[in-house]
């Protein structure tokens, strides 16, 4: 994949000036400009993110299940579970763990409560490619090198705010 392109402009402060001009300056443009701006980042770094793991035959999705799957209590997970945690459809995460079983990185095994479930369990060679994105993604700083540690702290702790008004988690 390519670099993107860079626009001679930024393209969020110039939404958020329309905005203002269409809809006023009682808007919430600047919630508009927030959110926005998370979505573009979240853009950006997935694009970032699959460039990576594509090196290893991977997707980025892919490689989160097999992070999920490593560092799940038994080793294994079901589907729903799979896709609850990703935050995707469950025929998305049997979508993705079905990929993962072709290319030899996960195993599916009977779920013996339910049997029309099947359990995802990630292999040793799952493992190693996950291993092998994880230390690619962290030579790249996981795309936000250009931050100091404070500033690590501060935009986690303002997501994280987000996340818990969303009700994301239980805090």
């Amino acid at each position: 994949m390519s670099e993107p392109v860079r626009l001679p402009f930024d393209p969020i402060e110039r939404a958020r000036e329309l905005w203002v001009r269409r809809w006023g300056e009682g808007s919430r443009a600047d919630a508009m400009a927030t959110a926005t701006s998370v979505m573009r980042v979240q853009q950006l770094l997935l694009a970032r993110f699959d460039t990576i793991a594509g090196r290893h035959g991977l997707t980025f999705a892919r490689y989160e299940c097999l992070v999920l799957l490593a560092f799940s209590r038994e080793g294994r997970l079901s589907m729903s579970r799979i896709g609850e945690r990703l935050m995707v459809h469950p025929t998305s995460a049997t979508n993705i763990v079905q990929r993962l079983v072709a290319q030899g990185f996960v195993e599916r095994v009977p779920n013996p409560q339910d049997r029309r479930g099947a359990f995802a369990v990630v292999t040793d060679a799952g493992r190693a490619a996950m291993e092998a994105v994880t230390a690619d993604l962290e030579a790249a700083d996981f795309g936000l090198g250009m931050l100091g540690p404070e500033q690590h702290d501060a935009l986690f702790s303002l997501l994280r705010e987000v996340r818990v008004g969303a009700r994301d988690f239980t805090p």
